[in-house]
């Protein structure tokens, strides 16, 4: 029931922002019946429909080839909706200040027309020049009763006595008489009206449309190639109290969040390969999230893997998403690919105890995080790291005498503003702090889930060196 009821109100707020891009994009710049308009209104209505069949495919079970059909243009669509939305917020705040100065030059171009200062209004009195006053016409009865010539005098002029009589016979030229309620013509020529301008609330809305959609668009064309690149490289060093001198230096490759899918596939997992191998690490930390799908249709997407190289091995823990995808089908198929789950267990490493614990998410399979199994009898003498997906564990890790904590799960926001939303069911969103006497460390992950899109949180791997106090 709750689910159905959540499911409702996504789909409510989807239609609503669907409803205002309509509105902007193409309601308020085109023309009804236009063709542009027609292709907006059905691009309206099938976009979301792209995007609710990528979030939903794989979990209905489609088949694999239609999982990646709907999945670019779906999933893409989802970061494009997020960005050209805040672009038309911006836009709401530029629209009016772009229409009053709109209206401020138009009115000083109509009164530089007609000559008048700006700051007269057009329907003023102002005082002309006596040869610059307009001419004004009068008709003077005659005496015969008719309506005579039309004089033309000025208002101000008083009319001058005629010289002779003006003619009353048959043989006078009758005067042509204007047509009954027919007003006075000007003297001058009034020049023709110019041709309509597209008006200005229209020229506004395409301004600030075009601009809103140049904006998101690019915005998201850059975070899409910035995880298609690959992750970057980051460094950090992480002093550990208890690390004995002889293991001070060792480097941990920490990667998380990989998520091979319908979108990132061998290729991506073959990038993050590479790159890790050549930081040259003495061990791989794999921090959850590696996959989406199942074993059948990502197995060989997964291969890459075998080919990681350190001194002392690979390592895997689960990540919520593998309880999506058959945690036990993957678990096993890592352990073929030569990697070493840690599933609420520990090993022995140069200079410290290695643990690992599975997600959170294992709960409702019966496979949860498991701390006293994979800390409750070990030394506490020696220093200790232990592999978790989640950070919010860390309180566990606390009061287990952990040292230092590696997690994922976060993507650091992965699409801003996403890291505020982020914060608030997290600990620690991307980065090292420090909880009583144990270190978190959360990195950004190297892959994307959703949207193959990233603003404001690169992808990365981080290799952390821990560092001996006694050295």
């Amino acid at each position: 029931m709750v689910f159905a009821l959540v499911g409702l109100v996504v789909l409510a707020l989807l239609g609503a922002v669907h409803r205002y891009l309509w509105r902007r994009f193409v309601g308020d710049t085109t023309a009804p019946g236009s063709p542009l308009r027609r292709a907006g209104t059905v691009a309206a209505f099938v976009l979301p429909l792209l995007s609710v069949g990528a979030m939903t495919s794989g979990r209905v079970g489609a088949p694999f080839w239609l999982q990646q059909v709907l999945a670019w243009p779906g999933f893409l669509w989802l970061a494009c909706l997020l960005y050209l939305t805040l672009a038309l917020l911006v836009g709401e705040v530029v629209r009016p200040v772009l229409l009053r100065v709109l209206a401020r030059r138009d009115r000083k171009a109509l009164t530089a027309e007609s000559g008048t200062s700006p700051g007269t209004s057009s329907g003023a009195l102002v005082e002309l020049p006596e040869e610059a006053r307009p001419r004004t016409e009068e008709l003077v009865p005659s005496r015969s009763g008719g309506t005579s010539e039309a004089a033309v005098r000025t208002a101000t002029e008083p009319m001058a006595e005629p010289e002779t009589e003006p003619a009353t016979g048959p043989e006078a030229e009758p005067a042509a008489e204007p047509a009954a309620g027919a007003a006075a013509q000007p003297a001058a020529e009034v020049p023709p009206a110019p041709a309509p301008n597209p008006s200005r609330r229209l020229f506004v809305s395409r301004v600030v449309g075009g601009a809103a959609a140049a904006a998101g668009l690019a915005t998201v064309g850059y975070g899409t190639y910035g995880v298609l690149r690959g992750p970057s490289v980051r460094r950090i060093t992480v002093p550990l109290a208890k690390l004995p001198r002889a293991a001070h230096g060792f480097r941990i490759a920490v990667v998380s969040d990989i998520h091979i899918g319908p979108i990132l596939g061998r290729a991506h997992t073959r990038r993050i390969v590479d790159t890790i191998n050549r930081t040259s690490p003495d061990l791989v930390a794999v921090v959850g999230d590696l996959v989406d799908g199942s074993v059948a249709d990502l197995g060989s997407a997964a291969e890459p893997l075998a080919a990681l190289r350190a001194r002392h091995g690979s390592f895997f823990v689960t990540g919520n998403h593998e309880y999506f995808s058959g945690a036990e089908q993957w678990v096993d198929h890592v352990r073929e690919l030569g990697l070493h789950p840690l599933e609420n267990a520990r090993v022995e490493i140069e200079g410290f105890d290695l643990a690992g614990v599975n997600d959170v998410a294992g709960e409702t399979e019966g496979q949860g995080p498991d701390f006293v199994k994979a800390l409750g009898d070990r030394d506490r003498g020696r220093a200790s790291v232990l592999l978790a997906h989640q950070p919010v564990v860390i309180h566990d890790a606390v009061e287990h005498g952990v040292d230092l904590q590696l997690s994922g799960h976060t993507h650091g926001g992965q699409l801003w503003p996403g890291n505020l939303l982020a914060e608030l069911a997290n600990p620690t969103v991307a980065g090292l702090e420090r909880y009583g006497d144990t270190q978190l460390f959360v990195s950004r992950g190297a892959g994307a889930w959703g949207p193959p899109v990233r603003v404001g949180a690169p992808s990365d791997i981080t290799v952390v060196e821990l560092a001996s106090r006694q050295a």
